[in-house]
């Protein structure tokens, strides 16, 4: 591994806020919302984004993304993301779906590449943002995130020592075509003969192949259940809990599904060193483990927003009644608005500045636009221009307008006027804001969301958001 990435939303609901809507125990802690805006398409990216920073993409030989809720059923995801993230159009690209163990999956294939020498660099991401059912197991349960990974054949910051896989056709948690939210069998079966037991059998594996123990381990990277059960199968096979195991993330962060084990490893990265040890282990549909080793470049990727930065960024959702808006979980009746407007011609004809954020410097005078001309409107000089990617660059708020009237999930509508840092003007829509501390030269940067759905076709657009610290 070169690099990782992850991306947690800004919005958090507490599970108090669950307790009192539905008048039973829900827990501690508190899970990440994504917005109304986001999905694992646009998370996906997000992660990437980060697993990518300072790094040369042009690089990339490929790209595989995890998730078990795609944007489009059909119609390849990761193939948007790769043109979002602005790579190279002579790359693999593929999705792994209908399965919380895809993350890695996908991470395997990678690894099997680069050694087969068939790709010298392939970025693996997974997301997912699953809708429970309210009131249920699941809705105290679900988080949304995502994770990213670059693998490569030099300049690692992590070594894969080993590995091993196991399938298994044991159904515990399912959804069908047809069913709007996830199932699941009785708890005390699911638990035991398929989340325990395959754990212990995956690790007694690689224990045996590698001929290792608990020991040799730093630190310990288990997809997790719930808590209890996290802990129970750690003291189970041997090792401390207090000091091997990684943190679940479900008290912060909730069950991201095939996004959970990778966002895992990634927090415990953020605290490795060179020369320890992980091993790294995930599960569904049959399991997945590797051996891992922190390599001195470890130190070089210490700038990512990971997973520690995106907790330390948060906004409370303030009600339940949001979280249903967000999720459009209830029928909400006929709304009085236009017929929305989609055309692939014009999605396709504009897909430079529209998905890749791309603007025109001019070649004459240095003026750099939004979106692309073809005359300058500075020094008017036409069809002179060089095509810069701006989606990675920061910016300032020029100035905004709010509408409340405006039809919009999430009131009301924030217009923004960007100043982007090294010439070039952007209008856009503010997300991500508290609309009580927008004010003028506040920093922005670039994210990628949906903007409305149309036609059957998810419409998105890059838009802008306070600066995450």
């Amino acid at each position: 591994m070169i690099s990782y990435g992850a991306y947690v939303p800004m919005y958090r609901m507490n599970l108090q806020t669950l307790a009192r809507n539905w008048g039973s125990p829900a827990g501690k802690g508190e899970k990440a919302v994504a917005n109304w805006d986001e999905d694992s398409l646009t998370m996906a990216t997000e992660s990437s984004v980060d697993c990518l920073n300072g790094l040369d993409r042009s690089m990339i030989d490929g790209l595989y993304f995890a998730t078990t809720t795609p944007a489009y059923r059909e119609k390849q995801n990761a193939s948007i993301i790769a043109k979002v993230i602005d790579l190279r159009r002579d790359i693999t690209t593929a999705d792994f779906a209908n399965s919380v163990r895809g993350g890695t999956n996908a991470l395997k294939a990678a690894i099997d590449a680069v050694k087969a020498g068939s790709a010298k660099r392939f970025l693996v991401t997974a997301a997912d943002c699953r809708v429970p059912a309210p009131d249920s197991q699941f809705e105290r349960l679900f988080g949304d995130g995502s994770a990213a990974f670059l693998i490569g054949d030099s300049d690692l910051a992590v070594e894969i020592e080993g590995s091993v896989s196991i399938s298994s056709e044991f159904m515990d948690i399912w959804k069908r075509e047809e069913d709007r939210y996830v199932q699941a069998w009785e708890e005390r079966f699911i638990v035991t003969k398929g989340y325990l037991a395959h754990l212990e059998e995956i690790i007694s594996m690689i224990f045996k192949k590698y001929k290792v123990t608990p020991k040799d381990f730093t630190k310990v990277v288990f997809y997790a259940f719930d808590q209890r059960r996290h802990l129970e199968i750690a003291k189970k096979l041997g090792f401390d809990p207090a000091t091997q195991l990684q943190d679940s993330l479900l008290s912060t962060v909730g069950h991201t599904g095939s996004a959970q084990a990778m966002m895992m490893l990634v927090a415990a990265l953020e605290e490795a060193k060179p020369g320890d040890r992980i091993l790294f282990v995930n599960y569904g549909d049959g399991a997945d483990a590797f051996i891992l080793k922190v390599c001195d470049p470890i130190e070089k990727i210490r700038d990512r927003r990971g997973i520690k930065k995106n907790l330390a960024s948060r906004m409370e959702l303030p009600s339940y009644g949001k979280y249903l808006h967000f999720r459009n979980i209830l029928d909400w009746g006929r709304q009085r608005e236009p017929e929305r407007f989609g055309a692939l011609t014009m999605s396709w004809r504009d897909r430079n500045w529209l998905l890749s954020c791309h603007g025109h410097k001019c070649r004459q005078c240095g003026t750099i636009q939004f979106p692309m001309q073809r005359v300058c409107t500075w020094c008017q000089a036409k069809d002179d221009f060089d095509e810069i990617r701006l989606s990675d660059k920061k910016g300032t708020l020029f100035t905004y307008s709010m509408d409340n009237l405006a039809t919009s999930v999430d009131k009301p509508t924030v217009i923004a006027i960007v100043n982007i840092a090294g010439g070039g003007r952007f209008s856009t829509v503010l997300t991500d804001r508290d609309t009580e501390k927008i004010n003028p030269d506040m920093p922005v940067e670039f994210t990628f969301r949906r903007v409305h759905e149309a036609q059957g076709i998810h419409n998105y657009f890059w838009k802008c958001r306070p600066v995450r610290a």
